[in-house]
This record gives structure tokens, sequence and C-alpha cells, in this order.
């Protein structure tokens, strides 16, 4: 049988190789933080959702260039109370034919793009959403004000 000899710094490389391998495969398999829950409806803002009115919601769809579905949800938003809004975000509820809900996709409709929206201003939204299951009833689905942030 060979005497097999290994160098000191052969064994410093193996050793770093094992070492990078070992790290990679912990940041990309090992254990996910969870991603933090979303924010909620405060008392605040559920006291302040009469002066929140939705109009002319509508919906339209388009194939994009990817052979895919994308839905938007256009529509107003009028603030009637006597403060600014610096973010509002709503629950989109799509339904299937027997009336059960198979999506809740969450969408800002007032936010960092399109500025605040002060006391008696009104601005226009789109939701645009290309991952709806294909059991969509294709009706408008529900919004439901999910989040009120003032400035």
């Amino acid at each position: 049988m060979p005497d097999v000899k290994i160098s000191p710094a052969g064994i410093v490389i193996g050793l770093a190789a094992i070492l990078i391998f070992g790290a990679f495969g912990w940041l990309t398999f090992g254990p996910k933080p969870a991603p933090p829950p979303p924010a909620v409806l405060t008392q605040e803002a559920k006291a302040y959702l009469p002066n929140l009115v939705l109009t002319n919601v509508r919906m339209q769809a388009a194939e994009s260039y990817v052979q895919s579905r994308l839905v938007e949800i256009l529509g107003d938003i009028s603030n009637k109370g006597n403060r600014t809004l610096k973010v509002v975000e709503v629950i989109c509820v799509f339904k299937n034919y027997a009336g059960q809900e198979i999506a809740r996709e969450r969408a800002v409709v007032v936010g960092a793009r399109g500025g605040s929206l002060g006391p008696g201003e009104t601005k226009s939204f789109r939701l645009p959403f290309d991952t709806i299951p294909e059991a969509w009833n294709q009706a408008l689905p529900s919004l439901v004000i999910a989040q009120i942030q003032f400035e």
C-alpha cells in the first residue's frame, strides 16, 4: 500500500472549501425567517373607515406578451374626513363559482408611488393581478380596507 502524504496547505484549502460550501448551503437551504405579520387595522383607523369611499370600481383584463392574463381593478378612493392619509391598503378577495374564497391579495391603494390623500381629495387607483387561480368566477372581487396610516 502506497504512503499518501497531504501537505498542510492542501488540508487548509480543503477545510476552507468545506466551510464555504457549508455556509452557502446553510444560507441557501437553511431556515428562513418568518415574514412579518401584515399590519392590522387600528381602532383609530376603524373609526375613520366611514370617511373612505371607493367609487367607480371596475375590472379589465388583458393578455400579456407572455401569454398570461393580467386582471386590473380600477377605481377611485375619496377621503371625506379631515385627516391626511399616508397609506391605504385593501385586501381583494377572489371567489370561485360556488362563492368560496380561492385567493386573497393585499394591495396598496394610497401609498408612496401616488403620494398621500388629503382631506376632501379623490385619487384613482389601479391594482394589477396576474396570479389569480383558474377557478376564479370572473366577478369583481370584494375589496376590504385592511390598513390605514395617517400622516
